[in-house]
């Protein structure tokens, strides 16, 4: 069995796949400075839970924006399963043709979620991932990674809003009932939320205009999206598990790199 371990800056999203199927899936807290063996027994635990050990886990795969933690997972993954997991980065076939200025700026993330999306829903496509921060990409019908955007996410922006302004307080992310509130709680949920939205529907707009794609798939993923997925219809498809099945696909392309 595959483990698939993408570590974002917020969690650490961790999958298991016998094939293409994805058998146990969870998610970890992502805290600088946990040691090998903090996480070696928490994925340990989770596996349990699926009446699996480390012994099952035959090859391991991770994605991170993250770079302090690689080491981490290495030592783990190692130790607890006795395997070596393949880095997604520079040297590794991903299945798409990379068409930015620099290829290796591009984040692991961007990519992985790329190569499932186009992979399982075809091209012309547009992904968006809704985490700490907001990733836009757009992929052709030919395979190729064109580039997109980076905004803000909604979290960061509520927690930067109720630190930056002293009177301003954190809020529930929930969606208030009109525009025009009336106390400070609903007008920045309402500023909030309706604004985020407003980003994700006006880039997708842009994007498909620029490219031409005006028929391109839009699929989108990350906590948050469920939000933009339940008020606006810019999404086609929400899938909580692209980062997962990207990791699976590009692990696939690879396999004679890890025997």
């Amino acid at each position: 069995m595959l483990l698939a371990i993408d570590i974002g800056n917020t969690n650490i999203k961790l999958g298991v796949f016998d094939g293409d199927e994805l058998v146990h899936s969870f998610r970890l807290s992502t805290i600088q400075g946990r040691t090998g063996d903090e996480y070696g027994l928490d994925i340990i635990a989770q596996l349990s839970t699926k009446n699996l050990t480390g012994d099952d886990i035959d090859g391991a795969i991770m994605s991170s924006v993250r770079p302090g933690l690689n080491y981490t997972f290495e030592q783990c993954c190692d130790y607890y399963m006795g395997v070596k997991p393949l880095v997604v980065g520079s040297g590794i076939k991903i299945g798409l043709n990379v068409k930015y200025d620099n290829p290796r700026e591009v984040g692991a993330d961007r990519i992985v979620n790329s190569v499932a999306a186009y992979y399982t829903y075809g091209g012309p496509c547009i992904t968006i991932d809704c985490g700490t921060a907001t990733t836009f990409n757009v992929i052709s019908e030919k395979g190729e990674f064109l580039g997109g955007a980076i905004g803000h996410g909604l979290k960061s922006a509520s927690d930067a809003l109720s630190k930056s302004a002293a009177k301003l307080p954190k809020i529930e992310l929930s969606m208030p009932r009109r525009v025009v509130c009336r106390t400070t709680i609903t007008n920045m949920q309402a500023g909030l939320l309706q604004g985020y939205i407003g980003m994700a529907e006006r880039i997708v707009r842009l994007m498909k205009e620029e490219t031409g794609y005006v028929d391109a798939k839009v699929i989108a993923t990350g906590g948050l999206a469920e939000i933009i997925k339940r008020y606006s219809d810019v999404i086609d498809v929400l899938d909580r598990r692209l980062t997962l099945r990207g990791l699976n696909i590009i692990y696939g392309f690879n396999k004679e790199k890890t025997t």
